[in-house]
């Protein structure tokens, strides 16, 4: 009797070919055969790939890179046109941090129609790329780092101020409604009450964002939009691995500069 009614439980508990599991299960099979056929629709040319050839052409890219141009005149282009990346970044991040305080306020907002146009326009603001900002930029500011660090400052206050929305919803109200009663404009309420508890998320936000608008930044030269990417696109174009070599280790020296500095003065603050 219990064996024919162990029987009927391992008969119920056995997973339907729809299942739950099974249809996760089918989800993955489907995943992995969309993979298999995007490589058999890509046409990738393995053989060229791994031809003598390409081996060849990859040598000699790799002898004329790691061969970097030292020459004083251009090393002090590069340390002007770092200078420059740094400049976009930490200007269109200053920018991105006023700008969206300014939002979160009224995104911060949980009801009333105000606070969803804002997370709306926030919204915008961070799902369009710096690199699409810039291009659209530079038809009206034109080529250099003005366009650059009006594209950081745009991209950055729609990510900025989404955080610091949800920052100003998750403070204490307590001193907010004690500053209201005393008959405290808003502005007050804000800068007494709300800033000293947020300041220091606000703070570790904007450089967290600064570490990656200094990677953006060197980016965004591709499209003419000043700094090491300006230069990188430009040698590059011309194959000149030897100065491209040294704009590409000026970048990473920069992004890690930037990093250190962050992650330190965020130690600090903790």
């Amino acid at each position: 009797m219990n064996t024919h009614h162990a029987a009927n439980e391992t008969f119920k508990l056995a997973p339907q070919l729809f299942h739950a599991r099974c249809v996760v299960c089918w989800v993955l099979t489907g995943i992995v055969v969309l993979i298999v056929a995007s490589f058999a629709t890509l046409g990738l040319a393995f053989q060229e790939f791994f031809s003598w050839e390409s081996a060849q052409s990859m040598g000699r890219f790799l002898a004329e890179f790691a061969n970097p141009n030292l020459k004083p005149l251009f090393l002090k282009q590069v340390a002007i046109a770092s200078l420059e990346t740094l400049a976009m970044s930490a200007l269109g991040t200053l920018l991105a941090v006023v700008a969206g305080l300014m939002l979160a306020l009224p995104a911060a907002r949980l009801k009333g129609a105000s606070g969803s146009i804002m997370q709306t326009l926030l919204n915008v603001l961070r799902s369009i790329p710096e690199m699409v900002w810039a291009a659209l930029l530079l038809i009206a500011a034109g080529l250099g780092p003005f366009a650059g660090t009006l594209a950081l400052a745009i991209h950055t206050t729609g990510v900025l101020g989404r955080l610091y929305a949800e920052t100003i919803e998750n403070a204490d109200p307590g001193p907010a409604q004690a500053l209201v009663l005393q008959g405290t404009s808003r502005g007050q309420v804000f800068w007494y009450a709300t800033l000293p508890q947020i300041l220091p998320q606000v703070i570790a936000y904007a450089l967290y964002r600064w570490e990656n608008n200094i990677r953006a930044a060197a980016i965004l030269g591709v499209v003419g939009a000043g700094g090491l990417g300006q230069m990188l696109t430009f040698h590059l174009g011309l194959f000149q691995m030897s100065k491209t070599a040294t704009v590409l280790f000026a970048m990473i020296l920069l992004v890690l500069a930037v990093d250190w500095l962050s992650l330190a003065m965020r130690r600090r603050m903790m």
